[in-house]
């Protein structure tokens, strides 16, 4: 095997592969990336639950294939002069120069490398990669951490006419986005759930530019391309909750506000709670008025943040984090807030236009005197 390559491009492609690659395997090839030269060069990191393929413009002049350590293997070209990088290997002893750098280390056989899944066309749809980017970083946040419900640790991708839907929930809150596609082929709609570790790779792959990129689903996984990359990851099996029954609508009470403006009051307050004190965030809908306070040991803080309407003094109790997190999500300079009782969810959603996003946060319960 032997190519030269751009020292930037082939330290791009490490980078973007080893995220996928393990870093502690009881499979050792699984701890490096396959190295492929053919007609052209590709790289490919496993974790046997996502993999990620990509590749590199190259000159080839003898093919091959091998597995090098990912971490060596990146940190000698990360750390190579920015010149050409020229590739050698003579059986399994790999020969890499750059400038005046020289580096000779080992490599192993491709063989013990496991194939990546065939994902067998099913149904394929694509959309912007600025689009998908954003809904993946705006609904990523409420994928539930909690194994016992496995379907949950990942994002409901639901294509119908109306374009694309993205659901994360984890049994506090709920987090959706919906927006338009571009492209459709397969069934009239179709629905599988990505698991979340894959899905802050696709984000991270994903350029903020207006170019497609396609997502495949197949009978057991799934597959993202985006220009000279792949990304392929098991779907998650399992009941979704039944999202558009789990979130109360005509709620009676109905205020809006600035994002940037609650998101400021809620931060402040939100200074004398820690991992070590928890305490809930009291909040009371008054007219034209939101008033925050929280209370712990350490003392008390208050603020008032303005809102248009009234919420008639209902006072209701939240997370601190996870209302902050519904509104760094929103992407809108001004949200409306729908309420109904002290116990019953918080939505969140666009003042105007399409109802492109939904957060919903629950409450949780106010001691007296907290």
């Amino acid at each position: 095997m032997k190519f030269t390559c751009e020292k930037a491009l082939l330290q791009a492609a490490i980078s973007t592969t080893s995220r996928a690659v393990s870093p502690k395997s009881s499979i050792p090839a699984l701890e490096g990336i396959l190295l492929g030269a053919q007609t052209h060069l590709g790289l490919t990191g496993y974790n046997l639950e996502t993999g990620i393929r990509t590749t590199v413009p190259a000159e080839i002049t003898e093919t091959g294939t091998l597995v090098l350590g990912a971490r060596l293997f990146g940190e000698i070209v990360r750390k190579l002069p920015d010149d050409m990088v020229s590739f050698q290997s003579t059986n399994y002893t790999v020969h890499i120069q750059c400038g005046m750098s020289e580096f000779h280390i080992l490599a192993t056989d491709p063989e013990e490398f496991p194939e990546l899944p065939a994902v067998e066309y099913q149904n394929t749809f694509e959309i912007p990669q600025s689009r998908l980017r954003a809904m993946i970083g705006q609904t990523l946040f409420a994928v539930s951490t909690n194994e016992s419900r496995p379907i949950h640790t990942g994002s409901l991708f639901e294509v119908d006419e109306e374009g694309l839907t993205v659901v994360s929930v984890d049994g506090y809150r709920l987090a959706l986005r919906r927006e338009a596609i571009e492209k459709k082929e397969g069934a009239e709609s179709f629905s599988f759930v990505v698991p979340g570790a894959a899905l802050s790779e696709v984000e991270k792959i994903c350029g903020d530019v207006d170019e497609m990129a396609s997502v495949t689903q197949g009978a057991r996984h799934v597959m993202f391309k985006v220009g000279s990359t792949m990304l392929v990851s098991r779907r998650l099996e399992g009941e979704f909750l039944a999202y558009k029954q789990a979130i109360p609508r005509n709620n009676p009470i109905q205020v809006e506000g600035e994002t940037r403006a609650l998101l400021a009051s809620i931060d402040r307050v939100s200074l004398i709670i820690s991992d070590k004190l928890k305490s809930p965030l009291r909040c009371v809908f008054d007219d034209n008025v939101l008033k925050l306070s929280t209370k712990t040991a350490i003392g008390d803080a208050n603020d008032v943040c303005a809102i248009a309407g009234s919420g008639g003094g209902l006072e209701i109790g939240f997370n601190n984090k996870y209302l902050m997190d519904a509104l760094k999500a929103a992407p809108a300079d001004r949200v409306r807030l729908e309420l109904s009782t002290g116990v019953s969810p918080c939505i969140m959603l666009p003042t105007e236009g399409e109802e492109n996003f939904l957060y919903m946060v629950l409450p949780v319960r106010l001691k007296a005197g907290e």
